[in-house]
């Protein structure tokens, strides 16, 4: 069997992360740091899982001179990809973060408009590159030219060749991703909340809400929280993880770290516990280390008992 990994991410883009010692709205502020990384989240979860020792390949819709950066990135990363060419030129994302108060402010562009003609090409590249893969990550928003409707079209192909797919996204992105039941979906609590159209205030709540989308054929339903920890379901499970104490420095690419080290579980037959354990590790290392560094395997299988698991009676 193949353990080949892949990484969708339809809208990439440049990531422009500014550091500012005390964000001030509507003043002038001095950036103490810059730094510019390939960015999307089929391309973090694919350097997480570099990271992790992971066969992985990203794929998606790359362009213009913003689109060559982000492939040189990739290169520098040894992270193989073939992503189709646009004309349209890939978008830029500024996120800036407050280091006196530790926030980021994310700021982000739509994207370019993929043609008809693109969009059909990379269908096609990818339904021949899922014959050799285990796994589909798909993750993010979608391009101007693409439908929502998307996600679902590549979720069928893969389970027509027997690949188990994950998707993180929000909006009407995950709404009609869900429509093809892919095996893992890990949504925020708020991405959760706007999905079902409900306000969530205990973990019996979220329990029941996450059982009405296993109900419909998703295997997992792995929510995370940021600090407060995540919480796993499935028809048969409900588990509640509460993390070890960091001190958090930045929240870029913590829940991409959470989707790698459920591709990487399931590469290893982990069940939902292991799983939940080794997703809301990878989310905390990731989220203790400053601007868009991501955790390493072994930092993460080093804290791996201090995450606290509880079961649910819900």
């Amino acid at each position: 069997m193949s353990k080949l990994v892949i990484t969708v991410t339809l809208n990439p883009a440049l990531d422009k992360t500014v550091t500012i010692d005390g964000l001030e709205v509507g003043g002038l502020n001095r950036v103490d740091d810059i730094r510019i990384d390939a960015g999307g989240k089929g391309i973090n979860v694919a350097k997480v899982l570099k990271g992790f020792q992971v066969d992985v390949t990203a794929v998606g819709f790359i362009g213009g001179h913003n689109g060559n950066l982000i492939l040189q990135d990739l290169e520098r990363e040894g992270i193989e990809h073939s992503f189709t060419e646009t004309a349209a030129e890939t978008r830029m994302n500024l996120k800036v973060v407050d280091s006196t108060v530790q926030v980021t402010t994310e700021i982000n562009e739509r994207g370019g408009t993929v043609s008809s003609q693109e969009k059909a090409q990379f269908q096609q590249a990818l339904e021949d590159q899922l014959e050799q893969a285990s796994i589909l990550v798909l993750g993010g928003s979608v391009p101007p030219g693409v439908e929502h409707a998307e996600y679902a079209l590549l979720i069928e192909t893969a389970k027509s060749k027997g690949v188990k797919t994950i998707l993180d996204a929000d909006g009407d992105a995950l709404r009609d991703g869900l429509i093809a039941s892919p095996n893992v979906i890990k949504p925020n609590i708020h991405e959760l909340e706007q999905l079902l159209g409900v306000t969530l205030e205990s973990d019996e709540e979220i329990v029941q809400a996450a059982r009405k989308l296993t109900s419909q054929g998703i295997e997992w339903v792995i929510v995370s929280m940021g600090g407060e920890g995540s919480v796993a379901v499935s028809k048969d499970e409900a588990l509640r993880a509460r993390p070890f104490k960091i001190k958090p420095e930045s929240t870029v690419g913590a829940g991409d770290s959470m989707v790698a080290a459920i591709a990487s579980s399931l590469l290893h037959g982990r069940g939902l516990e292991e799983t939940l354990r080794w997703a809301t590790a990878a989310g905390s290392v990731t989220a203790s280390k400053p601007g868009t560094q991501v955790c390493r395997s072994e930092e993460v299988e080093e804290r791996l008992d201090d995450v606290g698991i509880t079961r649910i009676e819900a």
